[in-house]
């Protein structure tokens, strides 16, 4: 009789998914520093590597989940400020832009696909 030896895949994302997918989420704030990087960038880093990893693919859509509802949510807060709570809205709405993505991306290292809080779902993950 032959020995059979029993192994054990583990199969996750590897180091290099999960910093690019870090990245990806951290690349939202270039739009701090130049205007619409904070959307252009994510749409290239997750377009160049949506076929090649299904972890990064999965990233890419809860970042353009977020950034697709925070422009909806923009547009609200804009509408509102004639009525005076959207100013409210709006401040909300940027520290919730900057703890989101940091959370995200402090997620996507440790190999966690997490949606974010208050994103509308367009893109199934």
């Amino acid at each position: 009789m032959e020995n059979v030896q029993e192994t054990t895949v583990i199969t996750g994302p590897s180091k290099d998914e999960r910093t690019f997918a870090m990245l990806l989420h951290l690349s939202q704030f270039l739009g701090y520093i130049i205007p619409f990087a904070g959307f252009i960038a994510p749409l290239v880093m997750w377009l160049i590597k949506k076929d090649e990893s299904a972890y990064i693919d999965a990233h890419g859509k809860v970042v353009f989940n977020w950034i697709i509802s925070a422009f909806i949510w923009g547009i609200i807060g804009f509408i509102l400020v004639f009525v005076g709570i959207g100013i409210l809205i709006l401040i909300a709405l940027g520290i919730c832009h900057i703890v989101f993505a940091i959370i995200g991306a402090i997620r996507a290292n440790d190999g966690i696909i997490q949606n974010y809080p208050l994103t509308i779902k367009f893109f199934r993950v």
